[in-house]
């Protein structure tokens, strides 16, 4: 059982513990954009670039600056999208 919660987060050299503080990191960025998308929604002059702002960074910090042993997500795997999280 204990594998099911370390398993992944060591296929991408994190600990348990680090893997889940990424997350809420992913987490918390992903909520704060999304709040500037919904009131640039409605304020079309407000949050122009928030949300993709967010999107980019958040592309830098789980796909560019990975470890080298760690592996890149594939196109067409569905569950790929969500492993590195």
């Amino acid at each position: 059982m204990f594998k099911a919660f370390t398993q992944h987060p060591a296929s991408v050299g994190e600990s348990y513990f680090e893997h889940m503080g990424m997350a809420f990191g992913f987490a918390a960025t992903l909520a704060v954009g999304a709040v500037c998308c919904a009131l640039h929604g409605i304020f079309p002059f407000a949050f122009q670039t928030s949300g993709s702002r967010r999107i980019r960074a958040l592309y830098v910090r789980m796909v560019t600056h990975r470890a080298p042993h760690r592996p890149e997500p594939a196109a067409a795997d569905d569950h790929a999208a969500g492993a590195y999280i």
